[in-house]
């Protein structure tokens, strides 16, 4: 997938600046896909580009104006389109299970720690999610199409 997917995909409900978006990816999309805000900021001005974002400035008192971003039918398209395309497996990558390959008795109190270090952010994520589900999609038959595709996710 690419950034522009996901970029894409956070904008389909409202319009936002780039700041919004990249604070809204930070806490929804960016539990599966990272993106520094440069790369956002960049994603969004060649997306505009393409004519698959629109951009409007607003003023702001004080501040500097801001750049609202939204979806173009074009942009809405080709978003449609690349849910079609066959997903690709995204290899695992986890220096932790290789460390586990090179288990020794030198090494088995620290890599056991650092099992109990992941476990712990592993649970820490499980709460997390139970919270967003518990606060968000109480009641999953009864969500519109795309929100369960989301409570999916």
């Amino acid at each position: 997938m690419a950034l522009a997917h996901a970029i894409m995909t956070a904008l389909i409900d409202s319009d936002l600046s780039g700041l919004e978006l990249a604070r809204d990816f930070e806490s929804s999309l960016g539990s599966f896909w990272n993106a520094s805000h440069q790369q956002i900021y960049q994603e969004l001005h060649k997306l505009a580009d393409k004519g698959w974002l629109n951009k409007r400035e607003v003023s702001q008192s004080g501040k500097p104006n801001k750049i609202i971003y939204g979806m173009t039918k074009s942009g809405r398209d080709a978003l449609a389109a690349w849910v079609f395309d066959t997903t690709k497996t995204r290899p695992a990558k986890d220096d932790l299970m290789i460390k586990l390959y090179n288990l020794s008795e030198d090494n088995a109190s620290h890599l056991a720690a650092e099992i109990a270090d992941r476990r712990q952010e592993m649970m820490r994520l499980l709460y997390l999610y139970e919270k967003i589900r518990l606060r968000h999609y109480n009641d999953p038959p009864a969500l519109p199409t795309r929100h369960k595709g989301v409570y999916l996710a």
